[in-house]
């Protein structure tokens, strides 16, 4: 039988207090940037559990299809993840902003830091508010 998951709410409060501000910060900011989209705690990239907000459905070239989250937030050990994955013909949105998004590692569609201070929230905000209106992943080359 599966381990049942925790709200997000057992989720904070279940992290080291430090972590736990920085992600509560997070998790507010993106409620409130991207109200639309529900929160629900999944395990989707590994055993820790992570926040996906929204959702939508892909299809890979192969054929498999499956749903995915819009934006995940990652409390991680020790780096945070945020994750925008909205992408198009001109690339992933996180990977074409990477120079404004402050010192951070980004990828494609994940944006990886250490610490708060080092996210320049008002861009990521941004992005994620582009991120709700585009709608996820579609046919990215």
């Amino acid at each position: 039988m599966p381990k049942k998951l925790p709200t997000v709410d057992e989720l904070l409060a279940a992290l080291p207090a430090d972590r736990r501000d920085t992600v509560t910060t997070l998790h507010k900011a993106i409620r409130k940037a991207v109200p639309k989209l529900a929160p629900v705690v999944m395990t989707a990239m590994g055993p820790s559990p992570l926040i996906g907000y929204g959702k939508y459905r892909y299809r890979t070239a192969s054929g498999r299809e499956g749903d995915w989250f819009l934006i995940g937030l990652v409390p991680g050990k020790g780096n945070y993840s945020l994750h925008i994955c909205v992408g198009d013909k001109d690339g992933y949105l996180v990977e074409r902003n990477a120079a404004k998004l402050g010192k951070v590692k980004a990828g494609r569609s994940c944006i990886n830091f250490k610490k708060l201070e080092d996210l320049k929230l008002g861009a990521v905000t941004a992005l994620m508010k582009q991120a709700e209106k585009t709608g996820g992943i579609n046919a990215v080359a």
